[in-house]
This record gives structure tokens, C-alpha cells and sequence, in this order.
């Protein structure tokens, strides 16, 4: 049985649209794309480098796909290196463009075929991006661990992370770390029931 880790830049108040550039996610009227470029550092360089040195397989959703096809080929690096070689799991209900190189597409009932995915043996799977994706996933209660990148800023507009795929679920943190840039990262893996409780 593999693993299915979500990878996701936020804002402080939860918003993940379009976190690299002003035009990589405009939908919605969203203006504020690249609002995470003023704080990548050296340090989270070498924490994202040893992320992704472990073999892995990619779970997108179809936009993300389409971004990234059209720049991460004609890259290379310890980012584009690893997203190349992997496997790319693409969940889209349309024909889409399989040009670059390993790519699967995933449609019909996509819940059940990650759940038989997930079932296989093999390298864990990095979902990145993928907002509608990730609504699917967190219905179905099929993301193992969270990778939040937390960074501090509000958005106020946006897509968010936890929307409307999100049920009550609780999570046990396995690291954390503030960054010189303000950023936070926060590792959070799948532990069971929501548990309440009177304080005092």
C-alpha cells in the first residue's frame, strides 16, 4: 500500500490559488497570483531538495497538468529532474495533451481508481496544486499526510485548501519548522476521529 502526500502552499487564511506566478491561475478574477515569490529563501531550497529526492509518482488534477507541461519538460534541476521522471497521474473527465513523457490519465469513477492505486505497491504519490483534486481526495478521505507551507499573508479571494471536499478528520503533527522568511512549514498525517472534550 503507498502513501498519498499533498503538497500545498497557503495563505493564512487558507487561500492556495496560484501561489508561483500572475498568470499561472487567473479564474475567479484573482489578482494576486505569485504572492509566495517574496519569500522563498536558501532554506527552503534545501528542505524542498530532500522532499524530493525520495522516488515518488505525481497525482494532478488536469489545470495543474496543463501549467506544468509546458514548463517543467524544458526544465532541469532537483525540481524539474524528479517531476520528470515520475509517473503523472492526471484526473481529467477531457482529452487532454499526453506529450509529456509518462502519463496516465485517470477518469470515470476517480475516487475507486485511486483507492485501487493506492491499494498497488509502489512509490508514494505527491499531489501538488490540483485544488479540485484535492476536494475529491479529502471527501474520500484518501490523503495520508499534509505538507502545509503556511506563509504569512492574507488573501482574502481565492481558492482554498480545505473547501468544500473537507470532512471532519483529525491529524497528529509530525514536524514543524519556521523559516528566516516568516514562512512556517507544518507536516500534519492522518490520525483517526475528531475527538471533543470540555476544557477546564
Amino acid at each position: 500500500m503507498t502513501k498519498i502526500v499533498v503538497f500545498s502552499m497557503v495563505s493564512l487564511d487558507g487561500v492556495m490559488q496560484a501561489p508561483g506566478g500572475p498568470e499561472e491561475d487567473t479564474s475567479g478574477g484573482f489578482k494576486y497570483g505569485g504572492w509566495t515569490a517574496p519569500y522563498g529563501d536558501e532554506s527552503f531550497s534545501s528542505i524542498l531538495k530532500k522532499e524530493l529526492s525520495v522516488e515518488f509518482d505525481l497525482l494532478l488534477g488536469r489545470k495543474t497538468y496543463d501549467i506544468w507541461k509546458s514548463y517543467w519538460p524544458k526544465q532541469k534541476g532537483f525540481i524539474a529532474d524528479p517531476f520528470n521522471k515520475a509517473k503523472k497521474y492526471v484526473v481529467s473527465e477531457k482529452g487532454i495533451d499526453l506529450t509529456w513523457k509518462e502519463t496516465i490519465v485517470i477518469n470515470g469513477d476517480v475516487a475507486e481508481k485511486i483507492k485501487s492505486l493506492k491499494a498497488e505497491d509502489g512509490p508514494v504519490f505527491h499531489v501538488w496544486g490540483s485544488s479540485v483534486l484535492l476536494q475529491t481526495l479529502l471527501k474520500n478521505d484518501l490523503v495520508d499526510e499534509l505538507r502545509l507551507r503556511i506563509y504569512p499573508v492574507t488573501l482574502g479571494t481565492g481558492k482554498r485548501l480545505f473547501a468544500e471536499g473537507t470532512i471532519p478528520a483529525a491529524f497528529k503533527l509530525i514536524d514543524s519548522q519556521a523559516l528566516p522568511s516568516g514562512v512556517i512549514l507544518a507536516n500534519y498525517k492522518r490520525a483517526g476521529e475528531v475527538k471533543t472534550g470540555t476544557i477546564g
